[in-house]
């Protein structure tokens, strides 16, 4: 599947951390893959980060944004872009330009 399917739903209304983790859930959810099972992909020591990630509490660490990108079966300069959008935006606004 890829991002296009899967790719999150923009509201201003909502916070950005938080959309995006609800975002990174469907995805994992669509691999069929428990909180844990992620975290042992990408050799997490504790799989609460996964959750701490989906409710808005945490951020991807850049330089793991591919290995993210493999373990969510996702192309990475698309994944890297939805990222940088939400957790940078006025980079991604500098980069791309207003997307809306």
């Amino acid at each position: 599947m890829t991002y296009d399917k899967l790719s999150p739903a923009v509201s201003k209304d909502k916070d950005a951390r938080a959309e995006l983790g609800s975002w990174l859930k469907t995805l994992r959810e669509a691999k069929g893959l428990s909180q844990r099972q992620l975290a042992d992909m990408l050799n997490l020591d504790y799989y609460t980060f996964i959750s701490q990630l989906e409710t808005g509490r945490g951020k991807i660490p850049s330089a793991r944004y591919r290995d993210w990108a493999t373990a969510l079966e996702q192309e990475p300069k698309a994944f890297m872009t939805i990222l940088l959008s939400y957790y940078e935006p006025e980079a991604y606004e500098l980069l791309f330009g207003d997307a809306e």
